[in-house]
């Protein structure tokens, strides 16, 4: 058979899929691969690689996104919503325009995509051929008791819980509706009959069960079938300065923030170094994209070590716990290697990671990146540091986890 395989979004997008795109290629099966072009370095050498405008991550990585995600006035926030959402209908079109170009090149007997895709419900009612919904985080599409859609922070009661995601359900069939006119010479169809193709389309969470039930309301097409990695070759090699630091300190810290930055890097960077130092904890500070900064006054401190990329899967099995964004990949790799996690949320899903780190006490509750501060910074990273609570806890759900084979379980689903 033959797969077009699509998502778009940051890196901890893309990831589940290349993952799928593995599974069913070392099973004989044709994959095809659509991401933004800034991806193409992570895509499987061979494998076919259809490039999406860069635009929506540079959108991500804006003024506006910054503010968005950042400390700033209510009136700035929903000003730069406004933009962000006014920009990104524009390159969703190009995305709609480019994902039929290069499916009409591939030919695929499936499409495989997240919820932010358009076209593969486009094309679904046009070929009647199958695409497969993919969905790497939580809270969207079907409802779950107490918990509204993932886009919004805190639980508002059984009535406007459903109220949140029939809201944003139909904003999903809209966008899809409004996708259409870019098309030419194409039927156009209903809200009615878009919204039952979206809804009667098999759809995968990748999430590991040890972090997120099934709930029975669920209709069988609906399943939770893990979180799955790519094997990805070792070639990497410390530093000597990283080689000393983890042979000259016991129990260390990780911290990252990974894709994400804020509006303020130099000062949310003073609160955790200084609580760091307080702690006398010594810790791994991973720049990457800029959301930390490696501070000159602070690069002497022998407790402190700045890495600007360094691999989670090195790094994972060598500290005892992990302070970071909230990703979805980054919270299933702590889990997978048995680290207590505090996530500082930055956007979306990663306050429902927060919550679901908490709730199964794999660490303590993060705090907003918007509302950290000197006084409960400290407390928080000197509980996930102490409390042997987590340890215990995360330990033995990851020996389940990596007990845990889905794969032949999500291959089947997907093929069936």
């Amino acid at each position: 058979m033959k797969f077009f395989i699509t998502s778009i979004g940051t890196r901890g997008d893309v990831e589940p899929f290349l993952a799928i795109g593995e599974i069913l290629s070392k099973r004989g099966h044709d994959v095809a691969y659509a991401f933004s072009e800034q991806f193409e370095n992570i895509i499987p050498k061979k494998a076919l690689f259809y490039s999406l405008t860069p635009e929506i991550m540079e959108l991500i990585n804006s003024r506006e996104g910054r503010i968005v995600m950042g400390k700033a006035s209510v009136f700035k926030k929903i000003k730069a919503l406004l933009y962000l959402h006014q920009k990104g209908k524009i390159i969703n079109k190009e995305i709609v325009i480019e994902h039929q170009k290069y499916v009409s090149n591939f030919n695929p007997d499936v499409i495989i995509h997240n919820p932010k895709c358009s076209y593969p419900v486009i094309w679904n009612l046009k070929t009647n051929k199958d695409n497969i919904i993919v969905s790497p985080v939580p809270y969207v599409m079907y409802p779950v008791k107490n918990h509204p859609h993932v886009g919004i922070n805190r639980n508002l009661g059984h009535i406007l819980n459903k109220l949140t995601y029939k809201l944003s359900n139909f904003g999903l069939v809209n966008t899809i509706y409004d996708a259409q006119k870019t098309l030419e010479h194409q039927p156009k169809c209903s809200m009615k009959t878009i919204c039952k193709a979206l809804f009667h389309r098999k759809l995968i969470f990748s999430i590991t069960p040890q972090l997120f039930n099934r709930p029975d309301s669920w209709p069988k097409h609906v399943q939770i079938l893990g979180y799955h990695e790519r094997n990805t070759s070792m070639n990497w090699r410390p530093s000597p300065k990283i080689e000393k630091f983890l042979n000259n300190h016991a129990k260390i810290l990780f911290l990252t923030f990974g894709s994400m930055f804020n509006s303020n890097p130099n000062e949310i960077s003073n609160l955790f170094y200084d609580a760091l130092i307080k702690l006398n904890i010594p810790c791994i500070i991973n720049t990457a994209s800029g959301g930390l900064l490696p501070l000159e006054k602070y690069r002497s401190e022998p407790k402190l070590l700045f890495v600007k990329q360094i691999p989670y899967e090195w790094i994972f099995k060598r500290v005892y716990a992990v302070v970071h964004h909230g990703g979805s990949g980054t919270t299933h790799m702590g889990l997978k290697y048995g680290l207590p996690s505090l996530i500082i949320p930055h956007i979306i899903d990663q306050y429902s990671w927060n919550k679901l780190v908490h709730k199964n006490k794999f660490g303590p509750k993060g705090i907003s990146i918007k509302k950290l501060s000197k006084d409960n910074i400290t407390p928080l990273i000197k509980d996930l540091y102490e409390n042997e609570t987590y340890k215990h806890a995360v330990n033995y759900a990851s020996k389940t986890m990596n007990n845990t084979k889905l794969e032949d379980e999500l291959y089947a689903f997907i093929v069936s």
